[in-house]
C-alpha cells in the first residue's frame, strides 16, 4: 500500500485550529486525544506493517524502570510506514502542529527517540520527563505525537498512558490526573515542556501476541529562556522503588547523556553490576 492509493492521510474530522483551544486548556499539561486519527485504510495498513516483537530490528530497553522496544531506522520501515513518517515530518503537517503550540515548530527527521514503539505483556515505562534539548540539533523538544496501532487492544490489558501533575518543585510526579487508553488509531499529542510527567509504570497484562504498538514523532522549537538543559529522560521511581538505592542510581545514570546507554539493556546484568559495586 502507498499513500498515492488513498485520498487523504488524516481523517477529515481532524481540524487542528478547532482543537487548539482544547489542547491549551487541558490539564495537567497541554494535551489532546484524537480518535480515528488516520483514515482507516492508512491505520490498518500501518498496523499490518508493524514488525514482530521477536524481530531483530528492535533496540531493546530492559531494566527496572523501562521494558520496551523501539526502532527509528528509516531503512527498516516498509513503504507505507516510511511514507507516514515522511508525512509527519513534512512542512504541511508541522504547520498543523505549530497551530497547537502557537509558534513555529521544526520536525526531527532523525526520529530521535521516535519511530516504532512496542511493549509486550510485562512491558512498562515509569513516569518520566522527556529530554529537553535535542542532542544533535540543539533545539527544544516541544510536542509529542503518539498514534496507537494495535487493533485488538482492550482496556483490561492496561498500558494506558498516565499523565501526572508535577510536585510543587517540579522534580517528581505527584497526583495522577489522566489515563488514556491506547485504543486503535487514537492519537495523543502533548506538550513535553510543562513538567510533563507521563508513562505507564504498571506492567502490561496483554495476551501473548497482542502487543502495545505505536508510532511516535516529536517536534522542536527554538530554545526559550529558562529551558531545562536536560539531554536525557528523567525517570521517577514507582512504588517501593523510591526506597531502593539501586533503582535511584539507575535513574541517575539513565538521566546522564554519557551514561544512559550503559543502563538501557539487560535487566539482570544491570542489577548484578550495581549490587556488585
Amino acid at each position: 500500500m502507498s499513500l498515492s492509493s488513498v485520498s487523504q492521510v488524516i481523517s477529515e474530522h481532524v481540524d487542528f485550529a478547532a482543537l487548539a483551544p482544547t489542547f491549551r486548556a487541558a490539564k495537567p499539561f497541554n494535551h489532546i486525544v484524537i480518535d480515528n486519527f488516520f483514515e482507516l485504510q492508512v491505520a490498518s495498513g500501518l498496523a499490518k506493517e508493524f514488525p514482530a516483537f521477536e524481530s531483530e530490528i528492535w533496540a531493546e530497553y530492559n531494566n527496572p524502570i523501562e521494558i520496551k522496544k523501539l526502532c527509528n531506522r528509516w531503512d527498516k520501515f516498509p513503504r507505507l510506514t516510511y511514507s507516514i513518517f515522511d508525512y509527519l515530518n513534512s512542512p504541511a503537517f508541522v504547520e498543523k502542529m505549530s497551530i497547537l503550540a502557537g509558534e513555529d515548530l521544526f520536525p526531527d527527521p532523525g526520529l530521535n527517540g521516535g519511530g516504532w514503539h512496542t511493549h509486550k505483556s510485562g512491558g512498562k515505562l515509569n513516569a518520566h520527563l522527556d529530554y529537553s534539548i535535542h542532542p544533535k540539533l540543539g533545539l527544544e523538544r516541544r510536542l509529542n505525537i503518539i498514534v496507537y496501532l494495535q487493533p485488538e487492544w482492550k482496556p483490561e490489558y492496561g498500558g494506558s498512558l498516565g499523565l501526572w501533575k508535577a510536585s510543587e518543585d517540579g522534580k517528581s510526579p505527584a497526583e495522577l490526573d489522566a489515563q488514556i487508553v491506547c485504543e486503535f488509531n487514537r492519537a495523543v499529542i502533548f506538550d513535553t515542556s510543562q513538567n510533563s510527567w507521563h508513562g505507564l509504570p504498571e506492567p502490561i497484562r496483554s495476551p501473548e501476541g497482542i502487543n502495545r504498538n505505536s508510532i511516535a514523532a516529536y517536534y522542536l522549537c527554538q530554545p526559550r529562556p529558562g529551558v531545562s538543559d536536560r539531554g536525557k529522560a528523567l525517570f521517577a521511581p514507582y512504588g517501593n522503588q523510591a526506597n531502593d538505592p539501586t533503582i535511584l542510581e539507575l535513574i541517575r545514570l539513565r538521566s546522564q547523556v554519557n551514561a544512559a546507554a550503559s543502563v538501557y539493556g539487560d535487566k539482570g546484568s544491570f542489577m548484578n553490576g550495581l549490587t556488585g559495586r
